[in-house]
């Protein structure tokens, strides 16, 4: 194999978020640790579900508007989501580092938020993120949750990922929820939002019929 050859399939593996470059190599994600009171480890979860989470960024792609200031959160979801972006004109935000290098090779223009890495989710959050997040202007944040119920709203495990959510969505004109039907009624440990703090929930599938009437009575569109 050529030193062109293999610099290109470690190109392509890393854009996929199945590896991270290192100087000399490469480090594949499989080999990422569980951590008690975190997320699943990222490629596990990235290989479930993936007819929904196609499904899913398919229906979000509309979202992408040339010309806007776009938060793309972290998840699964979403990094299928970038996979789709084309074009050019849009200024992305990410705390997904693979996100972002999925998004460095086209004509966009893409700021990496930096802090803390999760080594679970492959995102940056913590007070460095936070610092961040207070010099920019978002106009439509796309975001991601590890469960939902209408008790708890969206919940992620991590307190620094919560907290930088929770700026996010301050932050933001217009939210776009992502999330698939299997993470309703379950509950982790931090409340980043509720129905109310939402605009859109692009999911696949139809969802409980108390559900869609919470996201009329709050004005949420489903899609």
């Amino acid at each position: 194999m050529s030193e062109m050859t293999l610099r290109r399939d470690l190109s392509l593996l890393e854009n996929e978020g199945y590896a991270i470059r290192t100087h000399g190599g490469a480090v594949s994600t499989n080999k990422v640790d569980i951590n008690d009171g975190q997320e699943n480890e990222y490629s596990k979860r990235a290989k479930e579900g993936v007819v929904a989470k196609t499904s899913i960024a398919a229906k979000a792609v509309g979202f992408i508007e040339k010309g806007r200031s776009i938060y793309l959160d972290a998840g699964s979801t979403v990094m299928n989501l970038a996979k789709l972006i084309e074009g050019d004109g849009c200024t992305f935000v990410t705390s997904a580092i693979n996100t972002a290098l999925k998004l460095s090779g086209t004509a966009h223009s893409v700021i990496q938020l930096g802090g803390a890495v999760n080594k679970n989710t492959l995102s940056c959050s913590g007070p460095d993120a936070m610092l961040m997040m207070d010099t920019l202007n978002i106009d439509v944040a796309v975001m991601s949750a590890s469960g939902f119920s209408l008790d708890r709203g969206f919940t992620v495990s991590n307190r620094y990922e919560c907290q930088l959510k929770q700026k996010v969505l301050k932050k933001a004109k217009k939210v776009v929820m992502l999330m698939d039907s299997s993470k309703i009624d379950k509950d982790l440990t931090f409340t980043f939002a509720y129905l109310e703090d939402i605009n859109h929930w692009v999911c696949d599938g139809a969802l409980d019929k108390d559900i869609i009437a919470k996201c009329r009575e709050f004005g949420v569109e489903l899609i």
